[in-house]
């Protein structure tokens, strides 16, 4: 009887000691951080990653994630310093530098979303309320980014947390302001492209008034040229002619007629009459180009 209450004892000790033992022991993952809270007291933070111990039922362990968190804001609308309003959408990483102190200031990570998100927002009107649109849509996008960032990660490390990276993922003017924008800069670009079309059109016209101009000039140079080319011409043709009669004046006026036959009985000419013994065919009676001689008048006739 003795016996089967020690084994009992022994049993209920075996277990209890078991308890107690699985109680004083914790893990920490690699992705995790653990704070060690003694009725309520912070005691110390595990970042290194093993089996660690701990006082069996007096002491909590708190995991928190050491990874790099994502905090996704809102749309939010901005107004920039040239009263243009934006519609900003932005994003956050950071990570719990400070276990202790996020325990102590937030607690948890939905709350610290919470908190992020005020003081991103409240960092996104500062930094882009102090440059005009076209800064923050394209000339220095990547330099307010890191202002902001920095203003956030300044404000955040009261409450253990690093902001890492801030981004703004679109900057955009809101729909029905994007419409009028849309709008203005195509009547803009309709306005420019008829100004260049008019100028084309001026220069075009200016370009083909000085080529008519130019044209006009040389074709007035080369007819008076070709005036000139074919006066020196006829008057080397009529001292030719001119020493050819005085050489030979019979000949030349037979050549005269030759040239004049060939001119005037072309077949596409006009036609026109004139007597055989005229003085034009004069060549054709005899080749001398003298009349005939008239028969002898008065002889008696032979018996």
């Amino acid at each position: 009887m003795k016996s089967g209450i020690s084994g009992i004892v022994a049993l209920i000790v075996l277990v209890v000691l078991v308890v107690v033992g699985y109680s004083s022991l914790f893990t920490v993952r690699q992705t995790e951080q653990a704070l060690l809270v003694r009725l309520g007291e912070p005691i110390r933070v595990v970042t290194e990653p093993g089996l660690n111990f701990k006082v069996p039922f007096i002491d909590t362990v708190i995991s928190i994630d050491k990874r790099i968190l994502d905090l996704e804001n809102p749309s939010q609308e901005v107004i920039a310093s040239d009263q243009k309003r934006l519609v900003v959408d932005a994003f956050a990483r950071y990570r719990i530098k400070n276990a202790l102190r996020f325990y102590q200031s937030i607690g948890s990570i939905q709350a610290a979303n919470i908190q992020l998100t005020t003081l991103l927002n409240a960092a996104l009107r500062r930094v882009l309320g102090e440059v005009t649109f076209i800064q923050v849509v394209r000339d220095e996008r990547e330099a307010l980014m890191g202002r902001i960032r920095d203003q956030l990660d300044k404000q955040a490390d009261a409450y253990g947390i690093s902001v890492v990276d801030v981004r703004i993922r679109r900057a955009d003017l809101p729909e029905q302001n994007s419409q009028a924008v849309y709008q203005r800069m195509q009547t803009e670009r309709q306005r420019e492209a008829a100004e260049f079309r008019a100028q084309g059109g001026q220069k075009a016209q200016e370009i083909r008034s000085k080529a008519d101009r130019e044209a006009t000039v040389i074709v007035a140079e080369a007819n008076s040229q070709a005036d000139r080319t074919r006066g020196e011409g006829d008057g080397e043709r009529n001292r030719i002619y001119a020493e050819a009669y005085s050489k030979d004046a019979q000949f030349f006026a037979f050549y005269r007629a030759m040239s004049a036959y060939e001119t005037s009985l072309k077949s596409d000419d006009t036609r026109f009459l004139l007597r055989p013994d005229s003085e034009f065919f004069r060549f054709f009676a005899n080749p001398s180009g003298q009349p005939p001689a008239a028969p002898a008048t008065g002889a008696a006739p032979q018996r």
